[in-house]
This record gives structure tokens, sequence and C-alpha cells, in this order.
């Protein structure tokens, strides 16, 4: 016929595909970029610089930290929180460390993806006393309490404990006994479980809430040692029992929180795998708009 011409056939374009030299780099650096996010706004790894937690947490542990979780609701009684302390509170005693550039180098990038030492003023303790709670030690079988309730810390391993019969020193943790304290508004009450050599809110002072980092909910390293770090059931029943504090607002209860490693998982290993296809996609759509 007249005039009639055959379609042609479109080629049918495919992506080169990126030498693997090329791409690696690429990756590694999205891999980077994605924990550095995720150090910044959502979990970062812990590193425990003393004794002051053992048996819960041992020297060198390393735990996760939720930094979100309390960015929806305040510490719970019983929780494991890394703040920063005050001026009053004294630096933790840490192992020596290498000034050398490689060392220096290092703990720049474990800083960055959150799995460096912490800082001098960094701390991790439990959460004893909230906002208007009374806490006070001891009772007459040497237990602390909190409104007048008696506290059984399972959690404290036998000869953990400060001592009992020690006189109260202003400025010092060394005795067990102190006298009773009420808790001002926007401040918490801490502790550490091994409490014969933790530096706590005893002798160091309450530590406003705001100055929380976030909730310790796992322990990751080493893997012998991977387990949660949930509430134990004493501070729970508590809760249940005595729902406010002796002074001021309802203290909230605990819900479920986003504070498991596994949902963050999935999260990064499908950002991951699909930054090749995003790039992909954005060459096609090049393509098609040429």
């Amino acid at each position: 016929m007249e005039g009639y011409r055959p379609a042609r056939r479109r080629s049918v374009l495919r992506r080169k595909e990126m030498p693997l030299w090329q791409e690696l780099p690429l990756l590694l650096v999205v891999a980077f970029c994605l924990a550095v996010l995720i150090r910044t706004f959502l979990v970062q790894a812990f590193y425990i610089p003393s004794g002051s937690m053992q048996k819960t947490l041992e020297l060198k542990d390393r735990v996760l930290v939720n930094k979100v979780v309390y960015d929806m609701r305040d510490p719970l009684r019983g929780e494991i929180v890394v703040f920063r302390g005050t001026d009053n509170w004294a630096p933790e005693t840490t192992e020596p460390v290498s000034n050398t550039f490689g060392a220096k180098l290092g703990r720049t990038i474990g800083d960055l993806v959150g799995v460096s030492r912490p800082g001098e003023r960094d701390f991790i303790k439990r959460v004893i006393g909230l906002p208007g709670d009374k806490v006070a030690c001891c009772d007459d079988q040497g237990r602390i309490t909190v409104n007048g309730v008696s506290i059984d810390e399972a959690y404290i391993a036998d000869g953990f404990n400060s001592d009992l019969s020690q006189p109260p020193i202003a400025g010092q943790c060394t005795s067990r006994k102190f006298a009773e304290i009420t808790i001002p508004a926007g401040q918490m009450f801490v502790m550490g479980d091994h409490r014969a050599v933790s530096q706590d809110a005893r002798c160091q002072g309450p530590v406003p809430i705001e100055n929380v980092i976030g909730r310790a909910f796992v322990i990751v390293w080493p893997t012998d040692r991977f387990k949660s770090l949930d509430v134990p059931d004493v501070w729970k029943q508590f809760a249940q029992e005595h729902p406010t504090a002796a002074a001021g607002p309802p203290v909230p209860q605990p819900r479920q929180d986003p504070e498991t490693a596994g949902s963050l998982f999935p999260l990064l290993l499908s950002a991951a795998l699909s930054a090749r296809s995003g790039m992909s996609f954005v060459t096609r759509r090049r393509r098609l708009r040429a």
C-alpha cells in the first residue's frame, strides 16, 4: 500500500551494570551514612566503662540504647537509662586510652557510628525514683524504700551491696544508708546495681530527666551475654500498686515501645538493598524523559 511504512522496533535500553570496584565503595558510603543517621536519631551502641552496674552489666559490655522512646514518655522506675551527669557528678573511672593517630581516628569513626566509648559525663544507671517520690534507705532489712514501700532488688548480687554498718558521709556513696529525699519536679533518682562501687544519686544528687540520652534495652556484645534488659518484676508490681508518686503528676505506665533491634534490621536491610534500585530508577526515568 502506497505510503505505508512498517513500524520500527524500539530497541530496549538496558542499563549498563556498574563494576563491582565502583559499586562496593558506593554501598559502603550508603551504609555508613545510614549508621550515622541511626546513631544520631534512633539507636546507639553504648560501651560500659565501669563495674557500677554489675552483675546486670559487666565491664566492656555493649548495650543498645533507644534514643526515641523518651520523646513519647518519661522514664519508668526500674529502667536502665543512659544520661549526661550534672556538674555534681564525677566522671566514671575508665581504662586508659591510646592517643596515637590510628587510635584517635578509630575513636572518631566509632563515635560517628555509635560504637565508641562514652564521654566522661555519660552515665548508665537504674531509675529508682521519679518526680515527687520519697526515696530512702534503709528499712529494718536493709532495703531501699520508695514512698515508704520496701523494694526487694533481686538484681543486686550477693556481696555487691554497699556497707550497711558504715554511717552515711556527705558526698560519698560508701554507705548504704541515706536520708529520705523527695525527688524534685523534672528530675529522677538513679542508682547503680553494684552499690558498693557505684557513685550515684545517693551522694551526687538527682539528675534532670531532660539529660536522659535513652533507654538501654539489650546487651549485644559479647554475644554470649546477649539478653534484653527488661524492667524487673518488683518495679512492674510497684507501678501497678502505686501508679502515682507521693506528690506530683501521674507516672506514665509501660506500653509497647519501639525499642527492639529487630524492628530496625528490616529497615536497614531494605534501605541498603534499595540503594541500587533507587539509582536504577533515576537512570531509567532520565532515559524515559530524554
